[in-house]
């Protein structure tokens, strides 16, 4: 069979032919229909990822769906593996997957997935998310950060502000349910101010992006909150603009500010796959705008290095 192969984490994965994969106690072999280039894979296929073995070769892809040998689709989810799911066939433990429904579009479940699950996951897993709540996605014109003003709104929240560094991107964030939209682009001082007029009363944030990012915005909200009393949850969940930030002390002492992260670790597998049904639902049911085109797996090594704002999917077998 042939696959997208990682040689060296300094270039992208390679079509090559390699060894089906043999099924040990507990797998299925499925083949696979699609699968999506998405940031943490793009850290798994460059080394960066805290869970990173460093193992060479390997495979990339920790998700997609495939159709089993009884004819079901199914959306599944990878352990660490070398295998992954650039492939044509892999190896899933049919309990870390979902039946999908007849009908459904392979790449739009493969493309929404994954970036779906950090906000749903944080929102379900990570707080207690109150409807009417107030959310500040810093991060919304990335696909993930896209999917979380989505799924913001579906989830109750009274009042959406969305924030990112793409003016043509910020733009479309409006009509999928943000309230208020913040350039990131602009002059600093507008930024601050900005920030500061929505960190009033917000309730919580979704971080994508972290980095210096996290201490601009904190700088400009805490001083401005209208009760310091009021508790302010700041999720961590992707570094887009660095790995570190540096949190001003005074944030920590002059507000209720509550700094957790969400993703694989601080959120147990078996709470994850459990999310697993109801979100695969949601994304199924056609209410989210999802942007996602579809590269055979030949073309994996020119798409790797491709600027899209589109969710790439590889689709190995069709």
């Amino acid at each position: 069979m042939h696959a997208a192969v990682v040689t060296s984490f300094d270039a992208a994965p390679e079509y090559r032919e390699v060894p089906t994969p043999v099924p040990d106690s507990g797998q299925e072999l499925v083949t696979v229909l699609a699968s999506a280039v998405h940031p943490r894979v793009r850290s798994q296929a460059g080394g960066t990822h805290y869970t990173s073995t460093e193992e060479l070769p390997l495979v990339p892809g920790i998700d997609g769906v495939g159709r089993t040998a009884d004819g079901a689709l199914r959306y599944f989810v990878l352990p660490d593996t070398t295998i992954g799911a650039m492939a044509e066939q892999t190896l899933i433990d049919p309990r870390r997957s979902v039946v999908l429904p007849d009908g459904v579009d392979p790449v739009l479940i493969a493309a929404a997935m994954n970036p779906a699950m950090s906000s749903w996951i944080a929102f379900r897993r990570r707080i207690d998310f109150r409807p009417g709540s107030r959310v500040l996605v810093m991060g919304a014109t990335g696909n993930a950060g896209r999917m979380a003003v989505q799924i913001a709104k579906r989830l109750g929240a009274g009042h959406v502000t969305a924030a990112g560094r793409n003016p043509a991107a910020l733009a479309q964030l409006p009509a999928l349910g943000a309230d208020r939209v913040v350039d990131l682009g602009r002059d600093a001082s507008l930024v601050s101010a900005d920030l500061a007029a929505v960190g009033r009363d917000v309730d919580v944030v979704l971080d994508y992006l972290w980095g210096d990012w996290a201490a601009t915005a904190l700088t400009a909200i805490v001083p401005a909150r209208d009760d310091d009393s009021q508790p302010l949850t700041w999720i961590q969940i992707g570094s887009v603009t660095g790995p570190t930030a540096p949190i001003p002390s005074a944030a920590l002492r002059a507000a209720d500010l509550r700094i957790i992260g969400s993703g694989q670790g601080s959120v147990s597998p078996r709470d994850i796959l459990a999310e697993l049904p109801g979100l695969a639902t949601e994304v199924s049911s056609g209410v989210y705008d999802i942007a996602a085109r579809s590269v055979p797996l030949r073309d994996v090594t020119a798409a790797w290095t491709e600027d899209t704002n589109d969710r790439i999917v590889i689709t190995p077998s069709r």
